[in-house]
C-alpha cells in the first residue's frame, strides 16, 4: 500500500502528523552491499508513497543511451528485420549520457546527440572443419553473431571526447541471431537518449525492487526442542538458539535474513508466542544497474530528480497560492 499514512489516528494509538523536524531526524540510508553492478541499501524513516517515487524514478526517468533507429543495408537470416532491430535495440551500450543532447525528431543526427555502431557479418564454411564435424560453431565461421561485433563508428570529436572510455556494448556476448553460410546482415545503428518510460531499452536498471523490514516479535519464551523447531522454521541466521542461565532458548539475531515464508504459523506449539510483521518506515531496496551507469551513481541521480520534482510542486504551490490571494 503504497498511499500516504502521516495523519493522526490513521493507525490506532499512535499519533503520525507530518512533521519535517521528525523526518529529518529519521531519516536515514545505509548502503548494506554495493558490487560494480548491484548495491543493496536500506532507506530508513519515509513513507511508502516516498519510497516507490524512488523506485519508479529508477526504473523510467534516468536517461541512458540505447540503438534507437537501425538502417538494415542487407539481411538475408532467418530473423526479419523488425526482430533483428528489436534485439539490436535491448543491447545495454557503455556511453555516458550526460556527454550527449537530447534528439527531437526534426534535429538532424549529429555527434552531439547520436552514436553510431555498424555490423557486417558474412557467414562462409569453415574448411578446415573435420568431414564428420556437426558443431555449428567448428563448422561454420561466424555462424552465430554477438554484440561484440558491433562496430563503432566515432562521429566529429566523439573518438577524442572518449577515448579513455570507448563506447562499446557493455556485454559481448550477448547472443543477436543466427546465420549459416550464404547468409549476411549488414546495417547500421543510430544510439540516442532516452528515458524507460517511453522504452524499456533505455532503462538503466535490470531490477529495482524494495520491501519491508521484517519484524520478528517472540512474545513468549520458546525454549529446549520447541527452540530448536522454532529455528527450522526460518532461513539460516535468522534465529539462533542461545543459552541463559542453562536454558537453550531461540533468539531472533537477523530478521532481515527472513523471506516471510510464514511457516511458523502451521505450528501450535507458537500459537501466541510469535508474532510477524515488518517495519512500517524501512525499506530494504535492491538495485541491479545493465552497466551503463553504476549503482551508486544511479540512486544519487535518482534522489536529483525525485528533488527536482519535489521543487516543480513547491512553485506550482506557491504559484496557486499567489493566484488566490490575488483574487481575493
Amino acid at each position: 500500500n503504497i498511499s500516504g499514512a502521516e495523519f493522526p489516528l490513521s493507525f490506532d494509538g499512535q499519533e503520525l502528523s507530518y512533521s519535517l523536524e521528525e523526518l529529518k531526524n529519521a531519516l536515514d540510508i545505509k548502503i548494506i552491499h554495493l558490487t560494480p553492478t548491484e548495491i543493496e541499501f536500506d532507506l530508513i524513516g519515509v513513507d511508502a508513497s516516498i519510497a516507490n517515487a524512488l523506485r519508479r524514478i529508477l526504473l523510467a526517468e534516468i536517461p541512458t543511451m540505447a540503438i534507437e533507429t537501425v538502417y538494415m543495408i542487407n539481411n538475408t537470416g532467418i530473423v526479419q528485420d523488425e526482430i533483428l532491430a528489436h534485439r539490436l535495440g535491448l543491447i545495454p551500450i557503455m556511453a555516458d549520457p550526460d556527454f550527449f543532447s537530447w534528439k527531437r525528431p526534426e534535429d538532424p543526427p549529429t555527434d552531439e546527440n547520436t552514436v553510431v555502431f555498424k555490423l557486417l557479418v558474412n557467414c562462409t564454411r569453415n574448411l578446415n572443419a573435420s568431414p564428420d564435424e556437426t558443431d555449428p560453431n567448428k563448422l561454420y565461421i561466424d555462424s552465430s553473431v554477438f554484440s561484440s561485433q558491433l562496430i563503432w563508428d566515432p562521429k566529429g570529436d566523439q573518438a577524442t571526447r572518449f577515448a579513455d572510455r570507448p563506447i562499446k556494448p557493455i556485454h559481448d556476448d550477448i547472443l543477436i541471431t543466427k546465420l549459416r553460410p550464404g547468409q549476411t546482415i549488414n546495417c547500421e545503428m543510430h544510439c540516442q537518449k532516452g528515458v524507460g518510460k517511453d522504452h524499456a531499452k533505455f532503462s538503466p536498471v535490470a531490477t529495482a525492487s524494495y520491501r519491508l523490514l521484517p519484524e520478528i516479535q517472540i512474545l513468549q519464551d520458546i525454549t529446549g526442542d520447541d527452540a530448536e523447531l522454532f529455528r527450522k522454521c526460518f532461513p539460516p541466521g535468522v534465529v539462533e538458539i542461545v543459552n541463559e542461565g542453562g536454558v537453550r532458548k531461540a533468539k531472533v539475531v537477523n530478521a532481515r535474513k527472513d523471506t516471510v515464508s510464514r511457516e511458523v504459523l502451521r505450528h501450535k506449539e507458537f500459537e501466541g508466542k510469535v508474532r510477524l510483521t515488518r517495519v512500517r518506515d524501512h525499506f530494504i531496496f535492491n538495485v541491479e544497474s545493465t552497466g551503463a551507469i553504476t549503482p551508486e551513481v544511479l540512486v544519487s541521480k535518482a534522489l536529483d530528480v525525485l528533488i527536482e520534482k519535489c521543487n516543480i510542486s513547491k512553485d506550482a504551490l506557491a504559484k496557486a497560492v499567489k493566484s488566490d490571494m490575488s483574487d481575493e
